[in-house]
């Protein structure tokens, strides 16, 4: 029975995430690099390693990119440079945005 602090995780989250895991141990593979070198590398557990590598989504975010760049698998196509200018362009694209439609700064009441 799931308890409060489970988070159900829609189906293209689980692919995703599923896809990612794979793709890292694939690096890891084709680069000749045991489990434990990379575990190493990227500062976790054997067992995290093989949590990520089965598509775990609870493992942390920065912990599967961080592993994807060692083993070489590109991120959202592009390289540090493509990565940076992408988040150039998507902070000025947020900049130009209507004010409706950016976080507000007045505080929520949220006691119903």
């Amino acid at each position: 029975m799931p308890t409060p602090t489970d988070r159900a995780y829609g189906r293209y989250t689980r692919e995703a995430v599923s896809l990612l895991g794979r793709l890292v141990e694939l690096g890891r593979k084709q680069k000749r690099i045991t489990a434990a070198l990379l575990a190493e590398r990227v500062g976790i557990s054997r067992g995290t390693l093989r949590r990520l590598e089965r598509g775990d989504p609870k493992v942390e975010i920065g912990i599967y990119f961080e592993a994807a760049a060692i083993v070489g698998v590109a991120l959202f196509d592009a390289d540090l440079k493509g990565i940076t200018a992408m988040i150039d362009r998507t902070g000025d694209r947020i900049a130009v945005l209507p004010k409706y439609v950016r976080e507000s700064d007045d505080e929520v009441d949220d006691a119903f």
